[in-house]
């Protein structure tokens, strides 16, 4: 099996509070049994700062993915910007079959133009290309576009490198809810404070994070905005509030209320009115996640003795138990396409990521920690993003859908949990 040890800067630009540089360590294991050999050539550049790493970037996306082998460039003496300078030779001989060039240069306003092109190198054609007009800061992000443009037109599937990821950090006592690019870099935190803060949703749109914090002493249902900081409250009943979870229109939200007794789902509009409760039982309902099509919404419940899953009408009903096998089944996550439900699994005492197929009932156990929790599809729903423990300490991991690639993201300065991966953003 392949391995590849990939160290990459985190750079903490916050929202709200700072935090200290650290270092993410991303461990790959696996990958398809036929990965497209691919040539990532460093972009020309016209003495600007920063964009050297263009190419490594977009080459260490795709590497991740477990889709393509993205193969050393050093030894082939030309380095072409654009598609017209190619000597294709020189690329069949290292056996690539996709070749990626580009060029960065300065333009009026301080402004860059970032432009590449990919190639079928065996055909000797052009595929696809694209120039993006951007701000310097913009850099890292624009790799994550191109590395997302070559994996939608090699694969035909849509491409995640672009999207974020939110977590919670622990770190010398203090609770910090922070967002990061997919690959873990320029992470930023929304808030912090010495208090638990637990469970970040993100809204459809990608512009704003539910979470529960206990800054109050008891649990809060909070809803802030990304771009401004500005936050409401969106539950804050007598008893415990937690566990936000989105419609897929971003209208409502389904929520985890003790308002009247034990821990019941209640749906609620997205700015605090029209409280409704959705499940009524005698056991403890929680955890709640949508339908792709918001006509349901699954939860965990202990209502037969132990944690399974159910699911109800998203307009209530009598709800209906979804999962059979396994001890325990706990924190349902919809795929995006509505044909998979993520859970974990608890067999013999080992908690572990598992995916049902809903149309056959089917499971399959991708993960292999025995404290793993908290799964969540990417945009794509072709990677589950957990958190899971070693030597103690939560850390971050994550498993393609079809439980052949394995990464795992662990970062020195704090105990990382609970990570939600956000939408595909225009």
């Amino acid at each position: 099996m392949n391995k590849l040890l990939v160290v990459l800067s985190v750079c903490y630009c916050a929202l709200v509070t700072s935090v200290a540089h650290a270092a993410l360590e991303i461990e790959i294991s696996g990958g398809s049994a036929q990965q497209i050999p691919i040539a990532i050539v460093p972009f020309a550049q016209t003495s600007i700062n920063g964009q050297d790493n263009l190419a490594n970037i977009i080459a260490a996306d795709l590497r991740r993915s477990g889709l393509f082998k993205a193969l050393e460039t050093g030894g082939v003496a030309s380095r072409p910007s654009s598609l017209a300078q190619v000597k294709y030779g020189d690329w069949i001989a290292l056996q690539a079959q996709a070749l990626a060039v580009g060029n960065v240069e300065a333009i009026a306003g301080n402004r860059l133009k970032v432009s590449f092109e990919l190639a079928d190198v065996l055909k000797q054609s052009k595929l696809t290309g694209a120039d993006y007009n951007i701000a310097p800061h913009q850099l890292r992000a624009t790799a994550h576009k191109i590395a997302d443009a070559i994996y939608q037109q090699l694969t035909g599937e849509a491409g995640i490198f672009a999207s974020r990821i939110a977590y919670i950090n622990k770190s010398k006592g203090r609770y910090a809810l922070q967002v990061a690019d997919a690959d873990g870099a320029n992470a930023q935190t929304v808030i912090s404070s010495n208090e638990p803060i637990i469970s970040p949703a993100w809204s459809p749109d990608g512009s704003k994070i539910a979470y529960v914090s206990f800054e109050k002493k008891k649990p809060i249902i909070f809803v802030q905005s990304l771009m401004t900081g500005q936050r409401i409250t969106l539950a804050s009943f007598k008893g415990n509030n937690s566990a936000p979870a989105w419609s897929p229109d971003g209208s409502k939200l389904a929520v985890v209320l003790t308002y009247a007794a034990n821990s019941q789902v209640y749906i609620i509009n997205a700015d605090g009115t029209g409280l409704k409760q959705l499940t009524k039982s005698s056991a403890i309902d929680t955890e709640p996640t949508w339908s792709p099509d918001a006509k349901w919404v699954y939860f965990s419940s202990d209502r037969g003795g132990r944690p399974q899953i159910y699911k109800v009408s998203s307009i209530g009903g009598e709800a209906q138990r979804v999962t059979f096998e396994g001890g325990q089944n706990l924190s349902p996550r919809f795929s995006p396409d509505g044909k998979s439900l993520a859970m974990i699994r608890n067999d013999g005492g080992k908690f572990r990521v598992a995916l049902q197929d809903l149309a056959s009932g089917q499971v399959q156990l991708l993960s292999e920690g025995s404290q793993d929790e908290s799964p969540s599809f990417a945009p794509n729903g072709r990677v589950i993003l957990y958190a899971t423990k070693i030597g103690g300490k939560g850390t971050l991991a994550a498993v393609s859908s079809d439980g052949r690639v394995k990464q795992r993201l662990s970062e020195s300065g704090g105990d990382i949990r609970e990570p939600a991966w956000g939408p595909l953003l225009n």
